[in-house]
Order: structure tokens, then sequence, then C-alpha cells
């Protein structure tokens, strides 16, 4: 049934429910979960690594733990953006508070770089000051546990983000991956040490500062062209060419755009001038058939119909 309908074939619009729409109340015990079960395990990491980066001096395994502590106040924004985009539309909001999930994802996006500022300036400072690491066995045992841990956690939000189609989830999950990229260098930097190296922790330090900007920029990247409504392109040309294909529309034009994890698609269509409007909203349903069978990921679509010209 349309949910919308003006009068007149110049501009008889009509948004269609469409068969393909996701449960969106199943996504959102996913996600929660998801974040639920990622920041229990990754607090417990990153305490235990704290523990032994306060033992052992070693600031490449305090700038990692710090990074993990981060994802827990992460998880935390993302769980807000989630629970307001349960908010029904309104006159002030149309399309409801879907959006606040892509602004949970700028939240991710702040602490990563905050994370990378702190791991850069102590890694800096330990270079300067020629600092010392000891307990090396232990800050080893640490460091390998950030990588198992954060692994883990990143895998499985990312399954469930793409399952969920969520890019706060997804932009959470590179997060986590970062992590153990970051345990890496810790690792990396106190196995040095253990040669005889002691400028190996400062430098490891450093180096997980370089991963921490450089998945900032991807997830920062991936957020502002969500919230400019940036879409995959090819989900126009199939729009186009799934309302094309019915049969009384002569041409027809896509727009789509992102609004949390609906995909919202509006199609204009030109069709006879001479069509009855109640005739240019059954055309419609058809279009919605099409759209839900070749874009299952679509969850809104608006239908305008056009005059041809003569």
């Amino acid at each position: 049934m349309a949910v919308h309908k003006t009068a007149g074939l110049r501009d008889p619009g009509a948004a269609f429910p469409l068969a393909s729409a996701r449960d969106d109340a199943d996504e959102r015990r996913q996600a929660n979960r998801a974040i639920a079960v990622s920041a229990i395990g990754l607090g417990a990491t990153g305490l235990i690594e704290l523990l032994l980066a306060l033992v052992t001096g070693s600031v490449g395994l305090l700038g990692d733990a710090i990074h993990n502590l981060s994802d827990v106040s992460t998880s935390a924004v993302v769980f807000l953006g989630f629970r307001l985009s349960r908010r029904p539309p309104t006159d002030k909001y149309p399309y409801g508070l879907e959006r606040a999930e892509d602004l949970a994802g700028v939240g991710i996006a702040v602490v990563i770089w905050a994370s990378a500022i702190f791991a850069g300036a102590e890694s800096i400072r330990k270079l300067i000051e020629h600092g010392h690491t000891t307990h090396l066995a232990a800050g080893i045992a640490g460091a390998a546990l950030g990588i198992v841990g954060n692994q883990v956690v990143a895998r499985y939000k990312l399954r469930v983000g793409r399952r969920i189609k969520s890019a706060t989830l997804i932009a959470d999950a590179r997060h986590s991956w970062l992590d153990a990229l970051s345990s890496a260098g810790a690792l990396a930097g106190l196995v040095a040490v253990a040669l005889g190296q002691p400028w190996g922790d400062p430098v490891a330090g450093l180096a997980v500062t370089l991963f921490i900007c450089h998945v900032g920029y991807e997830v920062t990247k991936d957020v502002v062209q969500r919230l400019a409504d940036s879409v995959d392109p090819e989900v126009i040309t199939t729009a186009e060419a799934a309302a094309g294909s019915v049969p009384g529309v002569i041409h027809a034009h896509a727009r789509a755009r992102w609004t949390g994890r609906t995909l919202r698609v509006e199609i204009e269509g030109w069709v006879d001038p001479d069509l009855p409007a109640r005739d240019a909203d059954a055309l419609g349903r058809l279009v919605a058939g099409e759209i839900s069978r070749r874009l299952p990921e679509a969850g809104s679509l608006t239908w305008t119909a056009r005059a041809a010209p003569a």
C-alpha cells in the first residue's frame, strides 16, 4: 500500500514499502550483542595490557592498552547511536533519527585520532629521555594477548556489521583490527629491546601511532562519505535498469542515499503523458517489485511519475 501520494500525473509521487526490507529489530539485537561482547573482551584485554605496561615501562604496550580501552568508550558511543536511531519519525525529523548511527561513526573517528596523539607523544617522550623497559617476558605476553584478543573481536564485529549493513559497526571493527596491528608493533619493539636495542620500544610506539593514523584516516573517510550521501555507483545503475525494465516506463532516473542502515532509493520515471494517476501509481508498485528483486539491500523506495515529452 502506498504510504504517501500526491494528485496529478506531473507529480504523482508515492513511497512504497519493499518486500526486501530487513528485520530491523533483529538487526538491532545483533548489533547490541556484538557491541556488548566486544566491549567486555577488549576491556579485559586492555586492562591486562595496561597493568603490564605500568610494570614494564613499555610505551608501545601502553599505547596499545590505551587504544584497547578506548574501544570500550567507542562501543558506548555506537550503542548510543543505535538506541537513538530507534526513534520514530516526527514532523521535525521525518526520517527519524537513523542518522544517529552515522554520527556515532564520527565519535569513533575522534577517539582514534585522540589515541594517535597520546601514543605519539608518549613514544617521543621516551625516545628523547632514553627511558628503560623491564620485565620483557611479561610485556611480550601482554602484546601477544592484545593481538589475539583484537583479531577475534574485529572479525566478529566485521561479520555482524556486514550482515546487517551497518557502516558504524564496520568502522568499529576496523578500529579493533587496528588494535591488533598496534599490538604487533608493541610486540616487535619489546623483542628488539630483548635483543639489546633499547630504542626498539619507543620506535615501536611511533609505528603504532602511524597505524592508528592510517586507520583513523580510513574510518574518517568512510564516515564523511556516508554523511555526504555517497553510494556505490552500481546502486544507481541497478535501480535505473530495474525501473526501466518495467513496461510503461520510458526512461528512469535514480538517486539513493543511506540513512543509518537504510538504503533509500528515489526513482523518477517518465511515462505516457496520457497515463492516469491511478495507473502511474500501479506502475510504481511494479517498479517496487523490480527494485526488491534486483536491489535487495534497498529498504525504501520513492516513485515519481513524470509525463514524457510528446
